[in-house]
């Protein structure tokens, strides 16, 4: 095909054994208000084995690109979409956001002729879905950063690129090297502050909508908090990203006096530590337990496994709540909690 009738932009899903929502994801995308020679879907299975193959390379309800890889992670699987996209533009979804009729469209117009915006749209909570007590907290923290951003009390920044629904200019992706694919949590905000290196916009366009069917055992919950402390304390060593850690301060100065004290308390008593967790996992994750209630303990806990892991991997645990309590230079970027 030719670049004039190559499609404008690219939507590019990785998905793992998610075939059931993954059929629904594609259903939205089959009844955009987009032309559908005006976009692409591009699907990388990431060695699923729910039968997903054997359903996209028989999928005819729309033109679809697909490829199936050995397991490697989202951000893999994200690369290899990139590269067999063809849009100028790559919208990225996950396999759990479903689309409303207008989400290209927006996305698309959004860009303009710009070559550096990056665009977040919002993942907003599925009409007649029933949450598990974390997920709904997540997505409560999510509508917080939303409303933030709305009523402009901080700009939208690289802290809050999520690509369960964001996109960017192709040449700008490639540009900054793609996800780092051995990081299997937080490769988009590593991506998307590098993309800030060379000089994106980040816009927050709230009529970009998509449904998040977000469905995740407490486990998998946990292990992510896990994952991403420990993940930007590498960022920060590693990939000398020496903003990271002030940051980390500054967002921890925002957090509520009560969890304050939770985290300063037990990043050097892990028995302590362990019996809080615990605790706050009781209550946060009880059926029937007051919603605030139960929002309260899932904030203490998430912040206490996420700045417990930043500290093992910091090395250092009495360092790591010194460098928290530093001031810090940086303006709040996230409110997660």
């Amino acid at each position: 095909m030719n670049e004039a009738s190559a499609p404008l932009i690219s939507v590019v899903i990785p998905t793992f054994n998610r075939l059931p929502r993954l059929k629904q994801v594609l259903g939205a995308l089959s009844n955009q208000s987009l032309g559908n020679a005006l976009f692409e879907v591009v699907v990388v299975s990431d060695g699923s084995t729910d039968g997903t193959k054997e359903y996209l390379s028989g999928y005819t309800a729309r033109p679809l690109v697909y490829a199936h890889q050995e397991n490697a992670g989202p951000g893999a699987a994200r690369n290899r979409g990139v590269h067999l996209a063809r849009g100028r533009l790559i919208l990225f979804i996950d396999d759990d956001i479903v689309a409303t009729p207008t989400l290209v469209e927006r996305h698309l117009a959004a860009h303009g002729e710009s070559a550096t915006t990056v665009v977040i749209g919002p993942m907003l909570d599925a009409p007649g879905f029933r949450y598990s007590p974390w997920v709904a907290w997540e997505q409560a923290m999510l509508y917080k950063q939303y409303r933030a951003m709305r009523e402009s009390v901080f700009a939208p920044t690289f802290r809050q690129f999520y690509t369960g629904n964001a996109s960017v200019a192709r040449p700008l992706f490639l540009g900054a090297g793609g996800f780092n694919a051995s990081f299997r949590r937080a490769e988009d905000i590593e991506l998307a502050y590098r993309l800030d290196q060379l000089g994106a916009t980040f816009v927050f366009d709230e009529t970009a909508i998509a449904h998040h069917f977000a469905e995740r055992s407490f486990a998998s919950w946990i292990a992510a908090a896990d994952a991403y402390g420990r993940n930007d304390v590498t960022f920060a060593r590693e990939h000398e990203q020496h903003w990271l850690l002030p940051v980390m301060a500054s967002e921890f100065k925002q957090r509520s006096v009560v969890t304050q004290l939770l985290v300063r308390s037990c990043l050097t008593r892990p028995r302590l530590g362990a019996l809080a967790s615990l605790l706050m996992q009781t209550i946060g994750g009880a059926p029937r337990m007051i919603p605030k209630v139960s929002s309260v303990a899932l904030s203490g806990l998430f912040a206490l496994t996420y700045y417990s892991a930043a500290a093992k991997e910091y090395g250092d645990g009495a360092a790591f709540r010194c460098t928290l309590c530093a001031t810090a230079d940086h303006d709040d970027e996230g409110l997660t909690g």
